[in-house]
């Protein structure tokens, strides 16, 4: 049997930020206690009548625009008809025959620095439905809950082309979506809170075949790994059905994180499953020419632009520039602190360094970060001045983590200023030749990595706050002064 190469086509959800749902004015806010946030129109009482949410057609436009789509002047919402116990309307509305745009693209990056361009099939607005609870530690065996609150959130689903053709593309896809819409500010891109979801579309064919084959869609992935582990349990299975002479079922699967395998869920549905029929109490949307320009002025500055503006505006090498722009929250943080910091490439290494490492560490956001923007460039600020020394400069930062205090104040309370003074530094330096004469002859002798043990051992003597520099010249100096006959 020849060889046989996976395609994969993704269906993203994610939740727009808005803060009320999409045709009622519900709170969207996550967390809020069961059926709390819900109203006749989310609920689907007789005579309740939908109204859109302007705010969710603006977000719509824009992600539009951003992954190059086409907007279609007039898009219309259809009733997509199926019974979930938590679906109490007993349809879903969305859209079908003429979504929101379509024939959009994005270029993703791969690990190896290649290239990828991915067809975006359609994007298009509808409504979340509820959420059904049974395999909760709360729930017992025999019951199943439902929680309303989330019916009405407004989404957008973005359906790609089954361009993609491994799991670590799949990866790369989603990780692009996530950067867009928070850079766009429509989403927090929260996969563990379920405000970015994802279902694969998996089949497998012969190399060079055109052909598409039998496709199962993977669902409940709820974290970047878990799509890519997904996926790749997935390819294996319909690989090894293959090559064993087995038919692939087109089937919907759900993916067991814990145990690391994906299990039939049902059969998979096909589109005249859901009996679609236009959505008798909404409108077509339309949207003009003037209110797409209006949108298009506003948008923000995307990743890539940031990345090259970096490089050109502040002269940072390319890698600090696509470090710093990956996440819009560290890009904001960046931006925000040289508006302080004097040096650009100092604070680029100091978030790239000491800030992502508290990060990691607290396992928390930027926004919650003791050290504001401002008081991280005061004390990137006191190191260009020769202030601080970078070493404790590292301690005052870490005192900062603990207490918010600004730079200069800890500076003065510890008495951590740096020695600057010449002639205070010759006299250290003096101290730790006079107590170092065996390293100072084998320095004499060749070795000249003994030179930087005795830096170090002057900065030891000024408990760390030497200045490096100046120190240096002096040790140099110094030693060859001493520079037997």
């Amino acid at each position: 049997m020849g060889a046989f190469e996976p395609v994969i086509g993704l269906e993203v959800h994610i939740h727009l930020s808005t803060e009320s749902k999409i045709f009622c004015g519900c709170s969207t806010r996550f967390g809020a206690p069961a059926n709390t946030q819900v109203c006749p129109v989310c609920l689907g009482l007789p005579g309740s009548l939908p109204v859109l949410n302007r705010r969710a057609v603006t977000f719509a436009a824009r992600l539009a625009l951003a992954t190059h789509s086409v907007i279609r002047p007039v898009s219309t919402f259809a009733r997509k008809n199926y019974f979930y116990p938590d679906l109490p309307k007993g349809y879903q509305i969305s859209q079908f025959e003429e979504p929101f745009c379509e024939k959009g693209y994005l270029d993703i990056k791969l690990k190896n620095g290649a290239k990828k361009r991915v067809r975006i099939h359609r994007i298009h607005l509808e409504e979340d439905a509820g959420k059904s609870m049974h395999a909760e530690s709360y729930v017992s065996g025999d019951e199943t809950l439902v929680d309303i609150n989330r019916c009405g959130v407004p989404l957008l689903e973005i359906v790609s082309e089954p361009d993609l053709s491994s799991a670590e593309e799949a990866y790369a896809y989603l990780a692009q979506i996530r950067q867009i819409v928070r850079y766009l500010d429509i989403c927090d891109g929260n996969m563990e809170e379920g405000s970015l979801r994802c279902d694969a579309n998996i089949s497998v064919r012969p190399v060079g075949s055109t052909a598409l084959g039998i496709k199962t869609e993977v669902k409940n992935m709820n974290s970047f790994q878990n799509v890519q582990d997904a996926i790749d349990f997935e390819i294996r299975r319909q690989l090894r059905l293959t090559e064993q002479g087995q038919a692939v079922e087109q089937i919907t699967l759900l993916w067991d994180a814990h145990r690391g395998v994906a299990e039939p869920m049902r059969s998979k549905e096909y589109s005249h499953d859901y009996r679609y029929f236009p959505e008798p109490d909404l409108p077509p949307i339309q949207i003009s020419e003037a209110w797409i320009a209006e949108i298009a002025r506003e948008m923000p500055e995307m990743a890539d632009e940031k990345t090259r503006r970096y490089v050109e505006e502040y002269q940072l090498p390319l890698y600090d520039a696509q470090v710093l722009t990956e996440d819009r929250e560290i890009a904001v943080y960046f931006e925000e602190t040289i508006r302080t910091a004097k040096d650009k490439k100092l604070a680029s290494n100091w978030i790239m360094g000491e800030v992502m490492r508290a990060l990691k560490e607290k396992k928390g956001r930027l926004a919650d970060l003791p050290v504001t923007p401002d008081r991280l460039g005061e004390l990137l600020n006191l190191i260009s001045q020769n202030v601080l020394n970078q070493t404790t400069a590292k301690k005052v930062f870490d005192r900062m983590l603990k207490t918010g205090i600004a730079a200069g104040q800890i500076m003065k309370e510890q008495g951590l200023e740096q020695i600057s003074d010449q002639s205070e530094l010759e006299s250290l330096v003096q101290a730790v030749l006079a107590e170092r004469p065996k390293e100072v002859a084998a320095f004499h002798q060749g070795n000249t990595k003994v030179f930087g043990f005795l830096v170090g051992e002057v900065m030891k003597a000024s408990s760390g706050k030497a200045n490096p520099k100046i120190t240096q010249e002096a040790l140099r100096r110094l030693l060859q002064a001493r520079q037997p006959d």
